[in-house]
């Protein structure tokens, strides 16, 4: 069968690829939608009609993930960084726990077998790091270890939400929640939020949006893009407004461990009955090795075990073994080495950044980030940020990725550099400013 469409021929490779579907006589049908700059770059399709003439595929349900708002957001970004203009740098600060020694020693044949729910020592050990750090007795066999934080994402979302469902989410938030409930067939009901609520839900805004479609409330944090923190009176708080209307409330904890001057409240100090999403690469730098795990209430787990075997079998075996080292007291002591580094690039940027003018209501508390209102500059986001990385070569991301309330002049920047790179960006943002036209 040959795909219908168009396709660019720049991306003549990812034709073939789809092309190839089609060499199964079990596919019965596929899309592919590329989208560069507001512009179709590759629209195909192919299959076989169903008895009542439809395709069997929803095309308005696809997810295009590889589209890009604008332009420059992909392909000149990629652009600049070969030709050397640009770096991109992970997450983390260069202290490196060894992983790679724990990675390499369970390889054999014993240590890679696959476990739905993850390495029994590996959920012992998260679940003893919870009573250490928050003080909160949890069972290991409420534990499971996913491929990443999405992961543990995937697992709760699917078990969670039926179609036509939602959960209410902060707007601004990290984008990905919501394409994950569209993947379920449920939906993102985006609550707007500012710096009054410090860009988290409260009880009164669960009250005023929830609907008879509402089966839950999904919270973050320090939460992306803010850095914003709920205390464990206000996880309380939001505990009680769902539990009175029969919602769940699922708390992303990422970026627990990377917080300034505060320690984070688990909301397992509060509610027994609450889904935590959590990941190995924020604070303990496994970025790239794809861990992370989700603890659950103890009915909730067998359902969840069964998801799991369905949708990914295990997680990574050597990701696991390597993942024990986290726990060792010398590996905590690097990684709050690291969260001393990210407190005075925190202490650093807040302050350069609000005497060039940018507007940063809400003191970030967590997490690596910035959410700065433009508005003093004029102009919209995504012009804003164009400028800077085309005339600056200085890259942070516009509002609009990370929802729609006032999105349009809000900027996110991340302090995943070092200090004296920093130090040159805001010197570069200082130039750039002198030169930018609404």
């Amino acid at each position: 069968m040959t795909p219908q469409g168009h396709c660019d021929s720049r991306f003549a490779p990812l034709a073939e690829a789809f092309a190839r579907l089609f060499d199964n006589p079990q596919e019965r049908g596929a899309a592919l939608c590329l989208e560069v700059g507001g512009e179709t770059v590759v629209d195909l399709w192919g299959g076989v009609a169903d008895k009542d003439g439809e395709q069997p595929w929803q095309r308005d349900t696809i997810l295009n993930l590889f589209s890009c708002t604008k332009t420059f957001t992909a392909v000149a970004v990629l652009q600049l960084v070969a030709e050397g203009k640009l770096e991109l740098d992970a997450p983390v600060a260069h202290y490196w726990p060894e992983f790679a020694a724990a990675g390499k020693a369970a390889i054999s044949v014993r240590q890679l077998l696959c476990h739905r729910a993850g390495l029994p020592a590996l959920r012992e050990a998260i679940a003893k790091f919870y009573g250490e750090r928050y003080g909160v007795d949890l069972d290991p066999q409420r534990v499971l270890v996913t491929p990443g934080g999405s992961g543990a994402l995937l697992l709760a979302s699917s078990l969670l939400v039926d179609p036509g469902r939602h959960w209410l989410l902060a707007d601004p938030g990290y984008p990905c929640n919501r394409h994950f409930l569209r993947l379920v067939e449920g939906a993102a009901q985006l609550v707007p939020v500012g710096p009054d609520s410090r860009y988290q839900l409260t009880p009164d805004l669960i009250e005023r949006h929830w609907d008879s479609d509402s089966v839950g409330a999904l919270v973050a944090t320090p939460a992306n893009p803010t850095g914003t923190l709920l205390d464990r009176d206000e996880l309380a708080g939001l505990s009680g407004a769902l539990k009175a209307r029969g919602g769940h409330l699922v708390v992303d904890e990422i970026y627990h461990g990377l917080t300034y001057g505060v320690d984070a409240a688990s909301v397992l100090e509060v509610d027994d009955d609450a889904f935590v999403l959590n990941s190995f690469s924020k604070y303990f730098g496994m970025t790239g090795w794809r861990l992370g795990w989700l603890v659950a209430p103890t009915a909730a787990v067998p359902e969840l075990e069964k998801l799991a075997q369905n949708l990914y079998i295990s997680a990574p075996s050597m990701a696991q073994q390597a993942a024990l080292a986290c726990f060792e007291p010398t590996t905590i002591a690097i990684l709050e080495e690291r969260r001393e580094e990210f407190a005075r690039r925190r202490d650093f940027l807040l302050p350069a950044l609000r005497e060039l003018g940018f507007g940063i209501a809400v003191e970030p508390e967590g997490a690596f980030y910035l959410y700065a209102d433009i508005s003093a500059f004029g102009g919209d986001a995504y012009a804003f940020c164009k400028h800077f990385i085309e005339t600056e070569h200085v890259a942070f991301t516009p509002g609009l990725d990370f929802g729609r309330h006032q999105a349009g002049h809000h900027v996110r920047f991340a302090y995943t550099q070092n200090l004296p790179r920093l130090q040159e960006a805001v010197e570069r943002i200082a130039r750039g400013l002198k030169n930018w036209r609404p």
